[in-house]
């Protein structure tokens, strides 16, 4: 599995990051995990094939966006236990 990074310029709202998403979800229909900012100018998402940098450019300029890099690496998986994340409140009514 391998983690993909690809920075695009231009994305300025929700629905920006929406249609970047749906591009590389068309791109790679296995992809997981495929997630958009648009405060980091960047899109990381999961799969199995070996990204292909050109096919990923035409299909971010094919949305009107600029293609910035893309970047790629094994997968690794973090604990179940991370640090920064927020703790669950348990609620009781009385």
């Amino acid at each position: 599995m391998n983690t993909v990074t690809i920075k695009i310029d231009g994305m300025m709202c929700g629905m920006c990051e929406a249609h970047i998403c749906d591009a590389i979800r068309r791109l790679y229909p296995n992809a997981k995990k495929v997630k958009a900012s648009r405060t980091r100018k960047a899109v990381t998402f999961l799969t199995e094939e070996t990204p292909d940098t050109e096919k990923i450019a035409k299909a971010v300029a094919d949305t009107g966006y600029t293609f910035l890099s893309a970047e790629y690496g094994p997968y690794r998986k973090t604990g179940l236990f991370r640090t920064g994340r927020k703790q669950a409140v348990n609620w009781k009514l009385s």
